[in-house]
């Protein structure tokens, strides 16, 4: 009897680049021979009980945050905190963190240490903000999402607040606007890139299928 298919869960909370991170999750299951049903759903029971789930972002922290549903806060928190593996992307990355300061203070879900904030480093040396485009990442200590990768990778950004007071703990990679911007950050089997993943070409891709294939550990 073969195993039945991973179920691979975008949260639909109204926000952005859904389909986009369907997309890519979808290619990068095919293109790594992974047997996946991928389906963006703001079913609480289907995300409690999804085998991987994704979280992108596209927007302001706290209209991203507040479009989460209680529901699916306390779904999402019971299956990672029962160890399924859980790939933020862009804001999606940043709703982990302990809060935002975009619009006003905004508490979030507080999975890693640290808050969100305006990118201030960059605007002092005159950078322009959003932060747009490519940019090469900095591995600073191995994790299964970034097996494989080539030592230029890079990725592409969009944003104007970034992760602020992390715990170096969990940076798995960063890059330089004005300063070392989080890229990536790992706690348990709790991940996130700051980059659009689904955007990033070969890069996101492999990571997109890193994260598929992990279990956590």
């Amino acid at each position: 009897m073969n195993p039945r298919p991973l179920d691979i869960v975008v949260v639909d909370y109204d926000g952005g680049n859904l389909a986009s991170a369907a997309q890519a999750a979808t290619r990068a299951a095919a293109d790594s021979g992974l047997d996946a049903t991928i389906r963006i759903t703001g079913d609480v029971n289907a995300v409690r009980h999804a085998d991987r789930i994704i979280l992108p972002g596209q927007g302001a922290y706290a209209d991203c945050m507040h479009g989460l549903s209680s529901g699916l806060r306390i779904a999402m928190q019971e299956a990672t905190d029962g160890g399924t593996p859980f790939l933020g992307i862009c804001v999606g990355m940043q709703l982990i963190a302990e809060y935002g300061l975009e619009h006003g203070r905004t508490e979030g879900l507080g999975w890693i240490a640290g808050h969100v904030a305006p990118m201030d480093a960059a605007r002092a040396e005159k950078l322009r903000l959003p932060h747009m485009g490519w940019n090469e990442l900095r591995i600073h200590r191995a994790h299964p999402l970034t097996d494989g990768l080539p030592d230029d990778a890079h990725g592409y950004f969009v944003h104007s607040y970034a992760l602020s007071d992390w715990d170096d703990a969990d940076l798995v990679a960063s890059a330089e606007y004005g300063g070392a911007v989080p890229a990536i950050v790992a706690r348990g089997n709790r991940c996130g890139t700051q980059f659009h993943v689904e955007k990033s070409q070969t890069v996101g891709l492999r990571i997109m299928a890193n994260f598929l294939h992990w279990n956590g550990q």
